[in-house]
């Protein structure tokens, strides 16, 4: 029997929340090794594992596997949440692409100086409500389904509600005039795999904090 898949990265969110959720999701317990100095990066390096330098790393079916997309995506076919044909994974691709677009600026924020962080916090934000949030709220309202693509749980719902939640850390009622996100927000969360993961000890991380981003710094 294979063993547990096994996460390489810092103890934070960061490129490798995505992973952890959908993981998580599809039900498959993990094993995480963290990055914890700048002597445990240079180790892995060294190693010769890690195709182009970087993290994060996931070690599963025997592979060693880096770049995060390329992650994602083996998982979420692996997993069945990727669609039942190529036009379903397209729009599932597109989704995912979008809803990764706004937890980046989100992602960079706390890491900005703090002269264009207010700035670029505002236009997260606004993007939030008037570039990505309406794309998907017209799509539940135009298939009247419960999921984004294929009337069944993929990769873009679950990519979707990560990013909903980190919004919502930043404005708690940012879907306040979407209903019908909320609604699904409040289904995917109750996927049981889902709600699982969203209990406190779960492998999910708590927001970057300062603390976090120091550590960050000193090992990269």
């Amino acid at each position: 029997m294979a063993g547990k898949p096994k996460l390489h990265y810092v103890k934070g969110r960061g490129k490798m929340e995505s992973i952890r959720w959908l993981l998580a999701a599809a039900g498959v317990e993990f094993e995480e090794e963290f990055i914890e100095t700048k002597e445990d990066l240079a180790k892995l390096r060294n190693s010769g594992v890690l195709m182009f330098q970087q993290v994060p790393m996931v070690e599963m079916d025997g592979m060693k596997m880096v770049q995060t997309r390329a992650i994602l995506s083996y998982i979420a076919a692996k997993y069945n949440l990727y669609g039942k044909d190529l036009k379903e994974r397209a729009w599932i691709d597109m989704y995912v692409e979008g809803t990764t677009d706004l937890m980046g600026m989100i992602m960079r924020l706390p890491f900005e100086p703090a002269d264009v962080r207010e700035k670029n916090f505002a236009l997260s934000l606004e993007r939030a409500a008037t570039r990505y949030f309406p794309v998907y709220e017209k799509a539940l309202k135009d298939h009247g389904q419960d999921y984004l693509v294929g009337n069944k749980l993929s990769w873009a719902d679950i990519h979707l509600l990560e990013a909903i939640l980190m919004v919502e850390e930043c404005k708690p009622d940012i879907l306040s005039a979407f209903p019908l996100l909320q609604a699904f927000k409040g289904r995917i969360s109750n996927v049981p795999t889902i709600k699982k993961f969203l209990q406190p000890g779960s492998p999910r991380k708590p927001p970057t904090d300062d603390k976090f981003i120091a550590n960050v710094r000193k090992i990269f």
